[in-house]
């Protein structure tokens, strides 16, 4: 397993935890991992090991109000200070990893937020990566505003992986936000996919989308109009039958890692 060290830094709202996997070989390039709404850092160790072992050195952190991190359970007013804060995870990594190519992945919410992030800061990076990212048109955040009170109704945790158990530790992790969603974070979440949808293309950044065909949480027919607007030339999409939400923990993970590893290896070849 990748070794893994787990560190601090100041945001613009609160401390920030972050983490930091790396193995025994010098890296070949940094991934970067923007995680999604609810969760944390920890529960991508098992992604952190595969991408080290394909020669990066990964950092991530938990978003403010998320996991370890400072702040009020999943409140966001505005998703650009957390694409400022990933950036600061960035720069951090940078001085100890000054001339490694960057790919920035991120997954769900995450998406959201490393999509925004491409396009602040595109030119930092190598390879983009987007796993089920609530981009272009997500429906539920007008269904949730539309309502006079979010109902407290805790997520079906099956519509996560068609793997029972990645449901059950969901649901046991203390770590994960468990209550209702916040007014405020869905309408600060509605106003970052509007950003998206009216900032620049992605151009020439290597981006593979990948989702699953079943995702309930974000419905792919609506991602695939942020994904549209995003992409440029170099694009691959993998969408995989059946697949769910969470398409690092289904059923066929070790498929999914290896088509990312692949795609990140090509393109970093390629440069």
């Amino acid at each position: 397993m990748a070794e893994s060290r787990e560190w601090t830094y100041q945001g613009l709202r609160g401390k920030l935890v972050a983490r930091t996997w790396s193995g025994s070989q010098a890296p070949t390039h940094r991934v970067v991992i923007a995680h999604g709404y609810g969760e944390h850092i920890g529960r991508y160790e098992a992604v952190a090991d595969a991408l080290v072992r394909n020669g990066a050195v990964v950092y991530a952190v938990d978003h403010i109000g998320h996991g370890k991190s400072e702040g009020e359970r999943v409140f966001v007013e505005d998703f650009e200070d957390i694409v400022t804060d990933l950036h600061t995870l960035d720069e951090a990594a940078r001085k100890v990893h000054p001339d490694l190519p960057v790919v920035l992945l991120g997954h769900s919410m995450g998406g959201l937020i490393a999509s925004r992030y491409a396009q602040r800061y595109g030119d930092t990076l190598a390879v983009l990566v987007l796993s089920s990212p609530a981009i272009g048109r997500w429906s539920a955040a007008s269904a949730l505003l539309a309502m006079k009170e979010i109902p407290d109704v805790p997520l079906d945790v099956t519509t996560l992986s068609r793997n029972p158990a990645v449901g059950d530790r969901y649901a046991a992790d203390p770590l994960v936000w468990h209550g209702p969603f916040k007014r405020t974070t869905i309408a600060s979440m509605q106003r970052a996919i509007e950003e998206v949808n009216k900032g620049p293309s992605l151009g020439d950044l290597p981006l593979l989308w990948i989702h699953g065909e079943n995702d309930q949480l974000v419905p792919i027919e609506g991602t695939r109009l942020g994904i549209e607007h995003l992409r440029g030339d170099r694009y691959v999409e993998r969408i995989y039958p059946g697949g769910r939400h969470e398409l690092f923990n289904e059923t066929n993970a070790d498929e999914v890692i290896a088509d990312v590893t692949a795609f990140i290896r090509t393109q970093l070849t390629a440069r």
